[in-house]
Order: structure tokens, then sequence, then C-alpha cells
């Protein structure tokens, strides 16, 4: 039996319903139905529909004018983290490597041309962009996004490439697509990356891998500091060996959960 079209399996009121819940972020916490439509592209009628089906069942709130999202929206982002092992893995090794390093901790995914973070242990805020569970960042000039970009297949790399946004955050990104795919392949080969003040002045940032119980990329683990604080040697010298520690335990105990 073939494949199934995808497109034709595609529930598409369900991929509308959550283009517009997308719609909602920092800069958007509040939204008029127009503004709405506007950000997910879709008519005013059918994103009146939705947001009328969001607020009814308390995942959205409307005061007249405004709409914003509710907090039992953050019943689908447990979900996730409760299907999966990493975050209760990972906290003890993270609140280690922060006690060890006194610098904020963080685990993030892959999902399109960003990072997602999972799981963070913070110190300090070092960043202009507050970081928390759900906060996406540009893969490609992120320590954890080039761990995660390093170990893709190569046609699923060649994908990134082609669709991801490579723009100059400060005046230290790489944005060279020839330049970042040697530097891939540099972190693939010695087992960790390091950032510095690419995706903002004044942070650097070191990130390696976590595997699964078969060995594949699942995630990955950094640990950030100011570079007023912390120079490039010492995170070579003192913030990789902790890292490294970190991420074999949680990789252990994943691949030891697996049988």
């Amino acid at each position: 039996m073939s494949n199934p079209n995808p497109d034709a399996i595609l529930v598409q009121s369900l991929a509308r319903g959550l283009a517009v819940i997308r719609t909602f972020g920092r800069e958007a916490q509040r939204q008029t139905l127009s503004e709405v439509a506007a950000r997910a592209s879709l008519s005013r009628a059918t994103a009146r529909r939705f947001l009328h089906t969001l607020t009814e069942l308390g995942y959205a709130s409307f005061d007249g004018k405004h709409f914003a999202l509710t907090a039992r929206v953050l019943d689908l982002g447990y979900a996730y983290l409760a299907s999966t092992p990493l975050w209760e893995v990972a906290q003890p090794h993270m609140e280690k490597v922060t006690a060890r390093l006194h610098e904020s901790c963080s685990v993030s995914v892959l999902e399109d041309t960003d990072i997602v973070y999972v799981a963070r242990v913070p110190t300090e805020r070092i960043m202009t962009v507050t970081l928390g569970v759900g906060t996406h960042l540009p893969a490609f000039a992120t320590s954890m996004g080039r761990v995660l970009l390093a170990h893709l297949p190569a046609a699923q790399l060649d994908r990134f490439f082609a669709t991801a946004r490579l723009e100059r955050l400060t005046e230290r990104t790489v944005t060279d697509p020839r330049e970042l795919r040697a530097i891939l392949k540099e972190v693939a080969q010695r087992g960790w990356a390091l950032v510095d003040q690419e995706l903002e002045l004044g942070v650097r940032s070191v990130a390696a891998p976590i595997r699964d119980g078969g060995g594949r990329v699942i995630a990955a683990m950094n640990a950030s500091g100011h570079a007023a604080r912390v120079t490039v040697a010492q995170m070579k010298r003192e913030f990789v060996p902790v890292l490294l520690e970190a991420v074999h335990n949680v990789s252990a105990t994943l691949a030891m959960r697996r049988h």
C-alpha cells in the first residue's frame, strides 16, 4: 500500500487554528481580530470563528476589542514535556552545571530553522531577550543550534540552508553558508560548539549534544556567560568539560531508560 499524500490527510482547520495561536507572542500579546487575521493570513470571518472557538474553550480571552491567550494554552506545551523524559532527566544535571559554573544552563530542540528552549536553569538575565521554555532563537547563530544542525542528515541540512534566513544579528554573526557549513563540520568532529557574541553582543555560549538510547542527537545543552566575565579560553578550559560530563550523564540515563 502506497503512502498517503500528505496534503490529502492534512486537517486544514487544525492547521489554521494552530496558526491563529502562533500569531500571539512577546510583540503581540493582545490583538484585534484584524491583526490576528493578517498575521495568520486568514480572512476576518475565518479568524473570527477560530478565535471564538478558542475563547469558548478557555484558551483565549476577549475584552470587547482585543483577544489574548490564557494560561490554559500552557496545557498544550505541558503535554509535550510530560510525554518526554528529557526534562525530568536533564534537570538535576543542569542544576549541577549552573552550580559549578555559576552561569545559566539550557536545553533546546530543533524546530524548522529555530531552536526552541524546552528546559532552563537560570542564574541571572544576561540577554536583552528574556529566555524561557518555549523561546525561539535562530539556530544558525546559537551554540545549541549549531550542535543540532551539525548532526542533521545531509538532505535535512541542505533543506535548512535553502529555507533559513541568515541575517546579521551582530557584527560578529557568521552568515556565509559555506563558512557555516565548515563550522558545522568542525562541531560534529569535536563534539561541542562555541558561539562568541554572534547572537547578541556580550553573550558567549558553549553547547554539546544530548543523545537518545540509539545514539541519535535529540537535543542540545548549553551554558552561557557574559563576555565581560568569561573569556573564550575560560569557556574552552572550564565550561566544555563540565558540559560534556553533563550531556554524557543525561544521554546515559536516557539510554538506560530505553531498556
